[in-house]
């Protein structure tokens, strides 16, 4: 009896066994077999700096190797025209990466040539949670692939209204609101005085970077969508009403004296507080810039690093806006899309990369810090230094799927005639010697003829090598 009794014990625990062995975890069995996951980035210490350690800490079974990206944007030859989708379509042929690295522009034209796995299957499979997930970003990132989802992106940078509370309620100002648009941010600029030396003043509006003419005219066009080149047709297409908009908005903006400027070259070098010292916003002298969310990091780090700082509320409004299309933003980028590419033997492993980085968990280790931008999982950031980042959420990307490859097709001997001429007569404009129109006239007219000379001297180039 007592042999039977362990009989049967024996049996029904290996049957316990037999079947915990057959309905293991997936996630198990995932983590017990060695496995390779090739992906595509452009710097290797970056990418585990930034992804890598995390990821082998969670599958530490999984060995990545690194593409790099080095080549694909190789110029030496300039007697062909860069093709950005060609060379990128040899590059993966050629190096056969599991987990793509991807820009807006290329999604379309990898779709097309069925280069990219779609995403969404693998979604509904292991009933991925997206309801965090940034919907006007995912939404954007399915428009770049006609409806479908072919990339996720684990983070993203936006411009937002950035503004000193306080000086408005020095001067009892209304503060900026979600939806401004540029006209209206510069309009409100004015309300500001004007008076005092140039280290004790406010101003009502300046930038870090877009500190003259030309570049607040550049940065007000890129907001309503306007290209300065139009790669279909080879031309320049800055003699156009809304251009011509554009650079008396911003010509008038300069002339109120409202407006920071930099006057000589800047900053050229020192200390870290000599650098926070040289910005404006940073030391409270100015009500609003426009700008990301590394903004709130440098103020932070200013405080923290110079004595005596004077620290001052901040407010973040959503914005500026195109007066056409106010619900959206051309000054939101995502920068590190990933994406899966169709027939990888590996597909398991890359799916298990582009769902970790793009997850709840990455997403929290990583919204410490604001220079690298901000998570795609909404929720995660909501607020920083009690500052509150809502802004930079409420306007939904809309992405210039062309213009950045478009320009890579520009000879590089242009801009060498082409910032002359633009700085020459831009310089006339800002001395009252010219109007807007005339500036624009003559930049159109040699711009054009220094473009089409570009691409001849190309061609020849070109004819010459192939004579050889």
């Amino acid at each position: 009896m007592k042999f039977k009794r362990l009989h049967k014990i024996v049996m029904i625990l290996t049957c316990i066994l037999l079947v915990a062995g057959c309905t293991s975890p997936s996630g198990q069995n995932k983590n017990e077999e060695k496995r390779t996951v090739k992906i595509m980035f452009w710097d290797e210490s970056y990418f585990y700096q930034q992804y890598g350690d995390l990821f082998s800490m969670k599958f530490p079974n999984t060995e990545v190797e690194i593409v790099s990206t080095n080549n694909l944007y190789d110029r030496s030859d300039e007697s062909e025209e860069f093709d950005y989708n060609k060379a990128l379509a040899k590059f993966i042929d050629k190096e056969q990466p599991d987990v793509l690295l991807v820009n807006a522009g290329a999604i379309k034209k990898l779709v097309a040539d069925g280069k990219l796995a779609e995403l969404q299957p693998l979604i509904d499979r292991d009933k991925y949670d997206m309801t965090t997930y940034s919907q006007g970003i995912l939404e954007s990132i399915k428009e770049m692939g006609d409806g479908k989802l072919f990339a996720l992106s684990p983070k993203f940078s936006s411009n937002g209204i950035i503004y000193n509370a306080d000086l408005f309620k020095k001067y009892s100002i209304e503060p900026p609101h979600d939806g401004m648009t540029w006209q209206e941010i510069l309009d409100l600029a004015r309300r500001f005085p004007t008076d005092g030396t140039e280290k004790e003043r406010i101003y009502g509006y300046g930038s870090q970077y877009n500190n003259n003419l030309s570049e607040l005219a550049s940065t007000i066009a890129n907001e309503q969508g306007l290209k300065f080149y139009n790669g279909q047709t080879k031309q320049i297409t800055l003699n156009t009403d809304a251009w011509k908009n554009v650079y008396k908005m911003a010509a008038d903006a300069i002339a109120s004296k409202a407006i920071y400027t930099v006057t000589g070259d800047g900053f050229q070098g020192g200390s870290m507080e000599e650098y926070y010292a040289s910005q404006p916003f940073l030391m409270g002298r100015m009500a609003m810039t426009v700008g990301g969310s590394h903004i709130l990091e440098n103020i932070k780090q200013a405080a923290d690093n110079m004595k005596d700082y004077k620290s001052f509320e901040i407010g973040v409004a959503a914005g500026p806006v195109d007066p056409s299309d106010p619900t959206t933003t051309n000054n939101a980028y995502i920068n590190e899309l990933f994406a899966i590419r169709a027939g990888s033997p590996n597909a398991d492993a890359a799916w298990d990369f582009v769902k970790f980085v793009n997850g709840e968990e990455f997403a929290k280790i990583k919204s410490k810090t604001l220079n690298n931008g901000l998570p795609t999982r909404e929720g995660i950031s909501k607020e920083y230094k009690g500052i509150s980042l809502e802004a930079f959420y409420k306007l939904k990307p809309k992405m210039a799927l062309d213009s950045d490859n478009e320009l890579t097709s520009i000879p590089s001997s242009f801009y060498e005639k082409y910032q002359p001429i633009m700085a020459r007569e831009i310089k006339l404009l800002e001395e009252n010697k010219k109007t807007v129109d005339e500036a624009l006239n003559t930049i159109q007219t040699e711009a054009q003829a220094a473009l089409d000379q570009a691409f001849k001297d190309q061609e020849a180039e070109k004819a010459q090598k192939d004579k050889k």
